[in-house]
């Protein structure tokens, strides 16, 4: 079994920041990519950010300049550093990650369960 929780959502003023964190658990392998995507209400679910075991990091547009993304591969943790948040990062986060549960495993992907950021004054 493998699991993703997320931490660290909640409500914040416009401006302000919040940091995401997810931990994977349980049988692993390897973790390829982690990654962040967000679903707004009446949206489809988007990709924030990602980041490799090893390679250079990747955002969305939106969030360039805003949001860091940063991994420890010997913790099996990603973060989401979001500063200068805006009422439109308004949304459910979710984690990802590709992981193998062993050495003859193909890599599948695996979801937390979503953390709400709320933004607004």
């Amino acid at each position: 079994q493998v699991q993703l929780v997320e931490s660290g959502g909640g409500l914040v003023q416009p401006g302000e920041s919040l940091r995401l964190s997810c931990l994977a658990s349980g049988s692993i392998f390897r973790i390829n990519t982690m990654g962040w995507y967000r679903q707004a209400p009446g949206k489809q679910r988007e990709l924030v950010a990602a980041i490799p075991s090893g390679g250079s990091t990747t955002y969305a547009d939106s969030v360039k300049g805003r949001f860091t993304i940063s991994r420890d591969n010997t913790k099996n943790t990603v973060w989401l550093q979001m500063n200068s948040l805006k009422p439109e990062d308004t949304a459910v986060y979710y984690c990802n990650a590709a992981i193998k549960r062993y050495i003859s495993d193909v890599l599948r992907d695996y979801w937390g369960q979503g953390t709400q950021v709320t933004v607004s004054s």
